[in-house]
């Protein structure tokens, strides 16, 4: 059990941060999906939605995810780490394919979520311990 009254401990608030600049990014890059949807010549416009609504829903899934963290729902550290993980063969992809100035810093940054979400300080603001 959790007192709502003990401080946030630093992993968490740092965690919650990071899960933050992740959804603002991604909703970034949403929007830009956006623009390039309504002024293409694409041909297959389905595809171009699809992608743009998983992009859209993937911020604000980890915006979500953060503000419950914050609230400490214990329920929602599972799915936040499930996303981080899967930043990892995200990131060996693009590193296989040329982009590893971007693929290494996505892998760090999946595992440094992922670690501050195990943290113990973390675990016990969860209620877990």
């Amino acid at each position: 059990m959790t007192l709502d009254s003990a401080p946030i401990p630093v992993t968490l608030r740092w965690a919650v941060r990071l899960l933050w600049a992740e959804a603002a990014v991604v909703g970034l890059l949403a929007v830009w999906l956006i623009w390039a949807d309504l002024t293409s010549t694409t041909t297959d416009l389905m595809s171009a939605l699809l992608v743009t609504v998983f992009a859209a829903g993937a911020a604000v899934v980890l915006w979500a995810l953060g503000r419950a963290l914050l609230r400490r729902r214990a329920g929602a550290r599972a799915p936040a780490i499930v996303l981080q993980l899967m930043l990892l063969p995200i990131g060996w992809f693009m590193i296989q394919g040329g982009l590893g100035w971007l693929g290494v810093p996505l892998m760090a940054l999946g595992l440094l979520v992922g670690w501050l979400l195990v943290s113990p300080p973390t675990t016990r603001a969860l209620g877990f311990e």
